[in-house]
């Protein structure tokens, strides 16, 4: 009886001191965590009381007495105190200044009205939103009599960035191999203006890439064969604008500019036209060796280098899915007169230029924040008596933006 209130007198012992060795620790810890969440506290209010005195700076200047006689300087000292009112005649504003306003007020009406159960502005002019962009071009079809070829480049990754205010982007994007080799591969450049009636978009792009080839020639082995070349330089540019016939209730801006909200589902049928340049070369001194002996000096080498001129015709539409998720397609056709600056007296390439366009646009809105997915195609027919090629570019985006 004694030994076993012995062993459990050392039981209850050991108990206890190994509940006393645990819990000094988690005391130690809730301390830290105390004291870490004061630090916070302390570091949020500094913050704040920073931001109090910046403003309360800003409403003082705003605030100081100045010399309101009603004289031509008088919407200058205005203007510094935030005073400004164009609506007030006797401001004293120039000429020119008051012609700019109201040349924007009318534009703003006549090219920029929506009806608001269908779309509404965002409240902020500026957007800056970084963009990650891949890219290949590719070449479909038969280059020569009895020859089927697929061509792809690699696929090319940009980093970009996009500033935006009100009706006007601007974009530029590098490729990440450009940084990763040092020279110029590929890059972009683009441009676009979008209000409610119209839209226009300009760009650039270059790409130096391998390309990824494979072939088949039907009269001789009939087997498919594949090749890596390097030495063939593409770059195209091209400005496009259209009109949207139901510009009350649809808005490109939304799905692609993110300076507007689209409220309900609607969309819109599109006119306009298209320039595009478009050239292929091949650089002999970088062609493989099995493929350098049928080119022997530049010259002789192909080019394919022409000007397209065209009307489009097609649509787009807007679905609403929630409150903050937008979903875009649009898609143009557009036929025309292509121009070739080479062409060959016994393959004479035709002047009927066939292409189309299409674009898919994605949107998620959080307040000022905006991320989005895009993807975009645009396929051109090359013609001729001996060839058939659908050259391409095929792209898609991931995005994320603020709106100030």
């Amino acid at each position: 009886m004694r030994r076993c209130i012995l062993i459990l007198s050392l039981l209850l012992t050991t108990a206890m001191l190994s509940w006393g060795q645990v819990s000094e620790p988690l005391v130690v810890l809730q301390q830290d965590s105390l004291q870490q969440s004061v630090d916070t506290v302390q570091q949020l209010s500094k913050i704040q009381k920073a931001k109090e005195r910046f403003h309360q700076r800003i409403e003082a200047k705003l605030n100081e007495p100045y010399d309101t006689t009603r004289n031509k300087g008088y919407w200058w000292r205005a203007l510094k105190h935030g005073k400004v009112n164009f609506k007030d005649s006797t401001m004293g504003y120039p000429k020119f200044l008051m012609f700019c306003y109201h040349t924007y007020i009318w534009g703003d009406r006549a090219f920029n009205s929506y009806d608001s159960s269908y779309v509404v502005g965002t409240g902020k002019n500026w957007k800056l939103f970084l963009k990650s962009n891949n890219w290949v071009d590719s070449y479909i079809g038969h280059p020569v009599k009895d020859v089927d070829q697929i061509i792809n480049s690699n696929l090319v990754s940009n980093i970009g960035v996009t500033l935006s205010f009100m009706a006007v982007s601007v974009g530029y994007s590098l490729g990440v191999s450009n940084l990763i080799h040092g020279e110029n591969v590929s890059n972009k450049v683009d441009f676009s203006f979008t209000c409610a009636r119209f839209a226009a978009d300009a760009y650039y792009w270059e790409n130096k890439n391998d390309i990824n080839a494979t072939y088949r020639i039907k009269n001789l082995d009939n087997i498919r064969h594949k090749a890596r070349q390097s030495g063939v330089s593409r770059k195209a540019m091209g400005l496009t604008a259209y009109y949207f016939f139901n510009n009350k209730r649809y808005a490109q801006a939304a799905a692609y500019c993110f300076s507007k909200y689209q409220k309900r589902n609607a969309g819109s049928w599109l006119a306009g036209f298209s320039l595009q340049h478009y050239d292929v070369k091949l650089d002999v001194e970088k062609l493989s060796d099995d493929v350098r002996p049928y080119f022997p000096t530049q010259e002789s080498a192909p080019r394919i280098l022409y000007n397209d001129y065209c009307l489009l015709f097609g649509y787009g539409h807007n679905w609403v899915l929630s409150s903050k998720w937008l979903l875009n397609a649009t898609i143009t056709p557009y036929i025309g007169y292509r121009y070739n600056h080479f062409p060959n007296e016994h393959d004479r390439a035709s002047n009927v230029s066939l292409n189309c366009r299409a674009r898919l646009g994605a949107v998620y809105n959080h307040k000022q924040f905006f991320m989005a997915f895009q993807s975009y195609a645009d396929h051109h027919r090359y013609a001729s008596k001996n060839s058939r090629l659908i050259n391409s570019l095929l792209e898609f985006s991931v995005l994320a933006g603020i709106r100030f």
